[in-house]
């Protein structure tokens, strides 16, 4: 008689559970921002999952909802604390810009393209900047309910707060959220100033990076204390103008091409067949009013 334990069949319903990886990074993704936080969190998720009983995980009809309100709940303790590692992160902290159509919410592509832009918009860099900017019952609830149309009812057991608070959490959201899309520009326009903004970089063009410059333009580079970055922003279009000409100065052998991220056309950095940065834009009336540079190795997983 062999001393061996007896292997565990694969059940149908782990599958079904395994293959709900790609929707729970989504969710996670849009919770926290960055790829490797949404990763621990699945990770956390399915710990969570297989903690359970055997007749346990056979008694949950839906095991997409479970997991939902389980990586919901892991996501809102990480956001309790990360407001406190980021402080003591070392210069600006900025989400980490993905491809366009890297996360959509769901478990297929939809071919609709105007449902297509709205869950590129939602991971966004700057859609993600303004979910940084409120509380973290805020933040899920916004994500929950108006990303993965959660009712309610289901995500005030995530954030254990009355159905009516989640509905006034979400609407909240949604506000601040109404009024950055309010202000920004038409896909068309934002891609015409990068491609002139992009063009006057390339050509060492002050002047004509003033000229799609706002006065007030704001630059803000991630290094992560792993590169070389600017540890404080950059304010004004002279000094963002000569900042970034001085970084291409500083390394002729880089390369800026126009990139597509869901925020709309950008550019990537390119050193040796490599991208060292990716550079996201929002475009207000004709100018560009702010940059932000990825430069962080640790947020460029999915560009290399």
């Amino acid at each position: 008689m062999s001393g061996e334990a007896p292997s565990r069949r694969a059940s149908p319903i782990d599958a079904e559970v395994l293959g709900e990886r790609r929707h729970l990074m989504a969710l996670a993704f849009r919770m926290l921002g960055t790829i490797a936080e949404a990763e621990d969190a699945v990770q956390e998720t399915y710990v969570r999952w297989y903690r359970l009983s055997e007749a346990e995980r056979e008694a949950i009809r839906v095991p997409r909802a479970w997991l939902t309100r389980a990586a919901g709940r892991v996501c809102l303790n990480v956001l309790d604390s990360a407001r406190h590692r980021r402080e003591r992160y070392v210069g600006p902290w900025l989400p980490e810009p993905v491809p366009a159509h890297a996360f959509p919410a769901g478990a297929s592509a939809t071919e609709d393209p105007l449902e297509r832009a709205a869950l590129d918009d939602s991971v966004s860099t700057a859609l993600l900047v303004v979910l940084e900017s409120m509380t973290p019952a805020e933040r899920v609830a916004f994500v929950l309910h108006d990303v993965f149309a959660m009712p309610f009812g289901e995500i005030a057991d995530v954030v254990g707060r009355t159905p009516a608070a989640c509905r006034q959490l979400a609407s909240s959201a949604r506000r601040r959220v109404r009024q950055r899309r309010a202000r920004r520009a038409s896909r068309a326009e934002h891609d015409t100033v990068v491609r002139a903004f992009a063009e006057a970089a390339r050509g060492g063009d002050l002047s004509g990076l003033l000229a799609v410059l706002d006065p007030a333009v704001e630059l803000h580079s991630d290094g992560g204390g792993v590169v070389s970055a600017a540890r404080k922003p950059i304010r004004g279009d002279d000094h963002v103008g000569r900042f970034l000409l001085g970084i291409l100065r500083k390394h002729p052998r880089t390369v800026l091409r126009e990139q597509e991220t869901p925020d709309g056309l950008g550019f990537a950095l390119w050193d040796e067949g490599r991208i060292a940065s990716v550079a996201t834009v929002e475009v207000e009336a004709g100018a560009v009013t702010a940059v932000r540079l990825m430069r962080n190795p640790h947020k460029l997983t999915l560009w290399n």
